[in-house]
């Protein structure tokens, strides 16, 4: 099996380059994600940089670009990956090592939308009530787990990441604006109400596509232009 991996320390190399490893596919389970052949190769050359920590698709942290696609590596098959296989640093952040990007911005991006219920004060004695079709609107909108393989999908955030939220963080604003506990629904459309911070997205289904969890940010993205819009 021909794999090749992007290797790059700052201290030490000018730009990346790309490594190759043969592996002898025996040494794996036959049901192995991608993650385990790269803790295996790890193994062989210890210095390789990955982060990695569930395991499980829900963390998020093991985001990688594999022959030009982002996913997780923990829930991505080995044996649906054609060879050679590619495997590269999620497109569009800074490199700290090897396959380890820097999601500063990102987390930036995410924070500014306000990603938290604003309601009345708590009153331990009385419960926050929805009905069943006002939850229901949540769904598809609050399972992100910020893994930014979206947004590493996107160029208008390639372009503009200190300008553009990004696809995961306008999920988010979407999902808080549509929920009928919170209060500042006028002041976060407000927020947003901007040519570069919302209105920069292009809808070219990038971010859709390379969703891990299956969520939707393009339509999502959509619906909170229309509710923008429609607010002035």
């Amino acid at each position: 099996m021909e794999v090749l991996i992007s290797r790059y320390h700052p201290d030490k190399d000018d730009e990346p380059y790309m490594q190759t490893f043969e592996v002898d596919g025996s040494q794996l389970h036959s049901d192995a994600m991608l993650l385990e052949l790269i803790l295996h190769l790890r193994e062989i050359d210890p210095t390789l940089g990955v982060r990695y920590s569930c395991q499980e698709g829900v963390c998020g942290s093991d985001a990688l670009n594999v022959n030009g696609k982002n996913l997780l590596s923990c829930t991505t098959p080995l044996k649906s990956l054609k060879e050679p296989i590619e495997i590269r640093p999620l497109p569009g952040f800074p490199i700290i090592k090897d396959l380890i990007v820097d999601l500063e911005l990102f987390y930036q991006q995410y924070k500014s939308v306000e990603p938290f219920l604003q309601s009345e004060p708590l009153d331990p004695q009385q419960e926050h009530l929805q009905t069943p079709k006002q939850r229901e609107q949540l769904d598809g909108k609050y399972e992100c787990i910020l893994c930014a393989c979206c947004s590493a999908s996107c160029p208008s955030f390639w372009w503009n990441p200190d300008l553009f939220a990004g696809p995961a963080a306008l999920l988010a604003a979407q999902r808080f604006t549509i929920d009928s506990r919170d209060i500042t629904t006028i002041d976060r459309l407000h927020k947003l109400d901007s040519p570069t911070k919302t209105f920069r997205c292009r809808h070219i289904q990038n971010c859709t596509a390379s969703c891990p969890k299956g969520l939707n940010p393009s339509q999502a993205i959509q619906s909170l232009k229309n509710r923008i819009v429609k607010g002035h």
